[in-house]
């Protein structure tokens, strides 16, 4: 799906048929929120009720047959691709984060996450795979690639980043536990180091996004910065058996320097050049993917303060649509939050600027910005949920996105737009995840080698 998104940075919709998550669900563990008097809710509850009904999308609304996260759910079964069963490695790798947070919260014992977690790991084994590397989709049934466009169906590594991401917080949340526990980890350890990040250089000094058996480099996309994709050259640097040197940081992700930048907007200084939108810094998307296990708290390089880069990010974002010079029905200091998510006609990566704000809220935007401002995260969720609730809310939390000026409230789910809620709501109330990724000896050896500082790096 984020290859889509350059072109709708550039102003172009991507047509719903395209985009089109979905499954029954089973069973109901969170709160039925229905039977609540709203306005008597604190913002503590209301807090607790999206946490838990978002992770249900992971864990209910799930793919049966894989246990891996579906790639959108339609409330209406209105599935134009007949994709209802399409899952993602991106998104998935954002659910498993999601399940281990649904553990430490009680919607499910540590049994049962760890037998889901086992399922999991059972079907990424044995779905296709490309030097290691998992294609952005996959059919939940078997494994086999579903092809995300023409030269799209082979390996998606930044997707297998994010896929990767999630199973080394699972390898370490259940490293020292019995007997099946530790055999999950060191499943899990085996599919880390089969990843050939090396091989995705394609002999340069970059990463690129995909590799296609029929049609090999020919998509051409050699990732560089700065975007949603930290993580992958992190995890590049950190592989023990397929690592790339500093240099493909520097010089790719990097792009020799050339990141750096500092462009004001509504007081706030990002120092990184954010691509296709300097002026505002982008959808907010780019400030969440690659920070639910890599903790901004204290990280920078030369080139940045991570924490300080993604809190200025999210003030901008938010101050746009206080501003709302597009005058917009609803936007606000209590309805704010832009990024990319399905749109009144198709899916665009929604951001601050004359031609990409399209009066579309995405509530996973500021639900997902809970750690770096928290009040402001809070007081959208609280009033959509006390005074939206009908319209923007169901079994799976909020609804991808919604627009009042077109009276538009689709009850649709994106598996990459419900899993950094729940883990960025659990980060900002215990850390989990952050603590999880961040122990990782290899995430602390690859961080050091591209000269990051981290507070963990000190542990």
């Amino acid at each position: 799906m984020r290859n889509l998104l350059f072109l709708c940075l550039l102003g172009a919709i991507v047509p719903a048929a395209m985009m089109s998550c979905g499954g029954p669900s089973t069973r109901q563990t969170a709160k039925d929120s229905t039977a609540v008097d709203t306005a008597a809710l604190s913002t503590d509850s209301i807090f607790n009720i999206v946490e838990a009904h978002t992770f249900q999308y992971f864990w209910d609304g799930a793919e049966p047959a894989s246990g891996m996260a579906r790639e959108r759910y339609h409330v209406d079964g209105d599935y134009p691709e007949n994709d209802m069963n399409v899952v993602t490695s991106g998104g998935s790798g954002f659910g498993v984060m999601a399940i281990l947070a649904g553990i430490e919260r009680g919607y499910i014992t540590r049994q049962e996450g760890l037998d889901r977690m086992t399922k999991i790991v059972a079907f990424l084994e044995n779905a296709d795979r490309f030097h290691g590397a998992w294609p952005h989709w996959m059919y939940g049934e078997n494994g086999k690639v579903k092809p995300f466009g023409q030269k799209d169906n082979g390996g998606d590594l930044v997707e297998t980043a994010f896929m990767i991401q999630g199973l080394l917080c699972v390898r370490q949340y259940f490293a020292t536990g019995n007997e099946q526990e530790k055999a999950l980890a060191a499943k899990v350890d085996k599919l880390w180091k089969e990843v050939d990040w090396n091989w995705y250089r394609n002999g340069k000094n970059v990463l690129y996004w995909h590799w296609s058996p029929n049609y090999q480099w020919e998509m051409n996309f050699p990732v560089t910065g700065y975007n949603e994709c930290l993580i992958m050259y992190v995890l590049a640097a950190s592989s023990p058996t397929h690592g790339v040197p500093a240099e493909v940081y520097h010089e790719g992700w990097a792009r020799g320097g050339a990141i750096r930048d500092s462009i004001t907007a509504y007081g706030h200084t990002l120092k990184l050049s954010h691509n296709f939108a300097k002026q505002y810094g982008g959808p907010l998307f780019w400030s969440h993917y690659s920070y639910l296990g890599l903790d901004p708290h204290g990280l920078k390089d030369k080139y940045a303060d991570y924490w300080e880069n993604n809190v200025n990010h999210t003030l901008i974002n938010r101050e746009w649509c206080v501003e709302n010079p597009k005058k917009y029905k609803g936007y606000g200091p209590d309805s704010w939050g832009l990024t990319a998510s399905y749109s009144v006609n198709g899916y665009a990566a929604h951001a601050p600027g004359d031609n990409n704000d399209l009066g579309v809220i995405s509530p996973t935007a500021a639900i997902s910005s809970m750690p770096y401002t928290p009040e402001y995260s809070k007081q959208a969720m609280v009033h959509w949920y006390k005074d939206m609730r009908d319209k923007v809310f169901g079994k799976y939390g909020f609804y991808d996105a919604f627009s009042e000026t077109n009276n538009w409230y689709p009850q649709r789910y994106l598996a990459i737009d419900q899993g950094p809620a729940v883990v960025m709501m659990e980060n900002y109330r215990s850390g989990l995840l952050w603590k999880l990724f961040m122990s990782c000896p290899e995430v602390k050896s690859g961080l050091k080698k591209l000269g990051f500082e981290s507070p963990y790096l000190d542990k």
